[in-house]
């Protein structure tokens, strides 16, 4: 799997191996240690089979706005685990460390990005509440099992991910609009995609949107916001699902004083196994 854009840039003196064709077949276990030892690069397609998830980490006296955010807007952000204040562990991944085993974070101050390391021990607060939220590179491996083709995946790319006009349903300090990832889909497939995506509700389930991108406030699909442009097929329908970027996008918004993010695509590999969040 190779990577594009910034996804091929060093990090700090850190040795950097770019994420390779073979991650399929790695175990979540082995993935995190990769990524520990400095791998970076896009998840998706690593560790088949095993549920992914976005990591947003805030002040405890942030929490209870988040959580409320995640509730009133279910479909970006779906909550699989939250942590105690200060907690490195998550239920979902025994003995992994949320610090380093990313293959890339995202730092903020009061709403602006100010560092973008492989390992976040040195920004790690005793205060901070990490939030694990659904992703939807979990059900890409029920859409290819469906013949539905992942295109960003065919082009060794990272998802493209687009801010819309819609805004997400506000909750005490935290407001911001809605982040969608998009995949180009055969129109022969489209049925296969809203029907798998669909029965995964704890990671974006069915998609918000299918055809036009101006419904959404989109003008140009080949400018992400985030992620990577990728080529359609000539007669590919743009599909849009809910995507866990949205609190980043609340946190550019509403400017907390601090938090920690994933970079955008490059996610935290879980034991969980997707079946567990199928429901039908």
């Amino acid at each position: 799997m190779a990577a594009t854009g910034d996804n091929a840039a060093a990090v700090g003196d850190r040795p950097v191996v770019l994420v390779d064709e073979h991650a399929h077949a790695w175990s979540p276990h082995a993935a995190r240690e990769r990524f520990r030892a400095g791998l970076i690069g896009p998840t998706a397609g690593v560790a088949a089979g095993h549920t992914q998830v976005n990591l947003i980490a805030v002040p405890a006296d942030w929490a209870y706005d988040m959580l409320l955010f995640c509730q009133r807007n279910p479909k970006p952000c779906p909550v699989l685990d939250v942590t105690d204040a200060g907690s490195v562990t998550s239920a979902l991944a025994e003995g992994a460390d949320l610090r380093t085993d990313l293959p890339r974070y995202r730092v903020w101050q009061d709403g602006e990005l100010v560092a973008e390391p492989a390992d976040v021990r040195a920004h790690w607060r005793a205060d901070l509440v990490t939030f694990l939220i659904g992703c939807s590179f979990t059900f890409e491996w029920a859409l290819t099992a469906a013949g539905v083709p992942i295109r960003h995946i065919e082009q060794g790319r990272n998802v493209p991910m687009y801010v819309t006009s819609r805004q997400c349903r506000p909750a005490g300090r935290l407001h911001g609009p809605l982040v969608v990832s998009m995949r180009p889909v055969p129109p022969q497939h489209l049925s296969a995609a809203i029907r798998e995506s669909s029965l995964l509700p704890a990671v974006h389930g069915a998609p918000v949107h299918c055809g036009e991108p101006g419904g959404l406030g989109i003008e140009d699909l080949g400018r992400p916001d985030f992620g990577d442009r990728v080529d359609a097929g000539p007669d590919d329908i743009p599909v849009f699902w809910a995507c866990g970027v949205t609190p980043q996008a609340a946190v550019m918004a509403s400017r907390p004083p601090f938090a920690i993010t994933h970079a955008p695509g490059q996610m935290f590999l879980t034991d969980a196994r997707d079946e567990q969040y199928r429901v039908a």
